[in-house]
C-alpha cells in the first residue's frame, strides 16, 4: 500500500470572537499564518479554511490538468486557475455551497479540444474535487 501523509496545524487561542490562531504546514510554506477569527471572513490580513480551500483546489486542478495534458516540466506555456469558494448561512451554520474554477492557460502546443477534454477529465480527476462533495464549476479558456 502507498501512502502519503500531509500535515498542517492550527495553534487556537480563545474563543470564535477573539483570541489568537496561527496556521503552520508541515512544509513549512505557512509558518504561524494568521487565520480569521470566524466566517465569513471580512476583509482582513488573515487567512480561513474557505480560502484555504479555495487555494488547495485551484493548485491540485492545475496539477490534475498538467497531467491530463501529459505536459513536460519544459513545456512553454503556463496555466492560471482561480477557485472562487462560495459559501450560504444555512441552518445557524455557514456552508461552501460552490467552488468555481476560473481556468486560463496559454499553451501554444495546444489545440482548443485536446485543451477542453483535459479541463473536462481533470475537473473529475482532481485530488480535491473527489475529495470535495460540493458542487464544482468550471470555466476554460485557451490563448494562444
Amino acid at each position: 500500500m502507498n501512502l502519503m501523509i500531509r500535515k498542517a496545524s492550527v495553534r487556537w487561542k480563545g474563543g470564535t470572537d477573539g483570541g489568537a490562531r496561527a496556521v503552520t504546514t508541515g512544509s513549512g510554506v505557512l509558518k504561524r499564518a494568521g487565520s480569521s477569527p470566524g466566517l465569513p471572513l471580512k476583509i482582513n490580513p488573515h487567512t480561513d479554511p474557505a480560502e484555504l480551500i479555495a487555494a488547495a483546489h485551484a493548485c491540485s486542478f492545475s496539477l490534475a490538468l498538467s497531467n491530463e495534458l501529459r505536459l513536460k516540466p519544459s513545456a512553454v506555456g503556463q496555466i492560471v486557475t482561480t477557485a472562487t469558494v462560495t459559501l450560504e448561512y444555512l441552518a445557524a451554520v455557514w456552508t461552501i455551497i460552490n467552488i468555481h474554477l476560473t481556468v486560463v492557460a496559454m499553451l501554444p502546443k495546444v489545440t482548443h479540444d485536446r485543451f477542453i477534454d483535459a479541463t473536462v477529465r481533470a475537473k473529475t480527476n482532481c485530488l480535491v474535487s473527489r475529495l470535495l462533495r460540493a458542487n464544482i464549476s468550471m470555466n476554460a479558456r485557451l490563448e494562444k
